[in-house]
Parts: C-alpha cells; sequence; structure tokens
C-alpha cells in the first residue's frame, strides 16, 4: 500500500451536505462524477492531506443505497492508493484475505478499484485504489 488515497463517506444527497463541507469545514469541491459501475454520484473533496469521496446512490439497488438503509450515512471505506492492482489483489488472497471484487472495476476518476471484504479486515471496508493508468495523476 502506497498511502491512503481517500476516505468514502455514504450521503444521501450531495447537494444537502455539500454547505457543511465547504462553508463548514471550508474544504474545496474538487470534482464531481457518476460512476454507473458502481450505481453512486461521487464529490471529491481536497482535505489537504487526503480526499474526501462523497457517495450519493443513483438508485436503490447502489451498495450505498444499501449500506444508508443499514447503517445511515457516514464512513462507508478507506481506499489505498496501490500500484499494479491485480498483483495486490492475489497477494491478499494468498494471505488468506477475502476480496469482494476478485479482479479490477472501473471507479470515480478513471482508477481501477477493488474491495477487500470486511469480515477479512476487522470489520473495516478497504478499497484498493490504482490510479497508475490515468494520465497526469501523480497522486
Amino acid at each position: 500500500m502506497k498511502k491512503v488515497d481517500h476516505i468514502g463517506i455514504a450521503v444521501s444527497s450531495i447537494e444537502n451536505v455539500l454547505p457543511f463541507y465547504n462553508d463548514t469545514l471550508g474544504l474545496k469541491l474538487v470534482k464531481v462524477e457518476h460512476v454507473e459501475t458502481q450505481g453512486v454520484k461521487v464529490a471529491f473533496l481536497d482535505g489537504g492531506n487526503i480526499k474526501l469521496e462523497l457517495l450519493e446512490p443513483l438508485h436503490t439497488q447502489s451498495p450505498i443505497a444499501t449500506f444508508i438503509e443499514k447503517k445511515g450515512e457516514g464512513i462507508h471505506h478507506i481506499a489505498f492508493g496501490v500500484e499494479g492492482i491485480e498483483e495486490r489483489i492475489h497477494e491478499l488472497q494468498t494471505k488468506g484475505v477475502q476480496m469482494i471484487n476478485e479482479t479490477p472495476k472501473p471507479g470515480a476518476g478513471g482508477a481501477e478499484v477493488a474491495f477487500l471484504h470486511p469480515k477479512s479486515a476487522h470489520g473495516v471496508l478497504y478499497e484498493l485504489c490504482d490510479k497508475t493508468n490515468i494520465k497526469g495523476d501523480k497522486s
């Protein structure tokens, strides 16, 4: 793992929570995008040394909608920046880690992502986030 890339926060409405993050906390909105493959609208906020990723469900079948229904809004996952995501997945599996995604999936900003199952990570949902194939991305 290279670093913590971002912290994902599940929200019911990005529009409704942005004033808190922008006006109250003073964090800058970097970009908003839809990630159809994950069923989410995503807003990235600049937290200085780390990004916050607000995740709003696009439909009721979205994993984020299910999360909010069960647990409410709040921290959803912690993402680690990695290089060679397929190798990292394989390495973790050989160490007995159960993966939600055994192959990388498209994520926000063009990254390739894969999630570790919380049962293998002491109740925490971790994401592997590989941005090595994104032109000009040094983060």
